[in-house]
């Protein structure tokens, strides 16, 4: 599926499907999930965050966008208004192990 992007001033309060939406005045990028949960996904755009690249005619946006925090937990990326999916590794699993790690390591100190 083909994404469309508008530049911006300001975020629109209702964000359309399969738009990005980006503001190169406060540097953000926000579109909906790509997955179609409907959440809203914030890349802010910056040397040390996520990399605009805009061709002239399509834009792509890097490293991946990873919605860990987001009941799909969605991981694609945006390549010339494509968004291609990720293997998914992130599952309730990982994070359960996550948690599991992370306590083994409380107990070691």
């Amino acid at each position: 599926m083909i994404l469309q992007h508008k530049f911006i001033e300001n975020i629109p309060r209702d964000l359309e499907d399969n738009t990005i939406y980006i503001s190169l005045e406060y540097c953000t990028a926000i579109h909906k999930c790509v997955c179609g949960c409907g959440n809203e996904v914030v890349t802010p755009i910056s040397p040390k965050g996520w990399k605009l690249t805009f061709d002239g005619e399509t834009i792509s946006l890097s490293p991946s966008i990873g919605s860990w925090e987001l009941e799909c937990r969605s991981h694609y990326f945006i390549i010339n208004n494509e968004k291609k999916f990720c293997k998914n590794v992130y599952n309730t699993n990982t994070f359960s192990l996550k948690k599991r790690l992370k306590m083994k390591r409380k107990r070691r100190r």
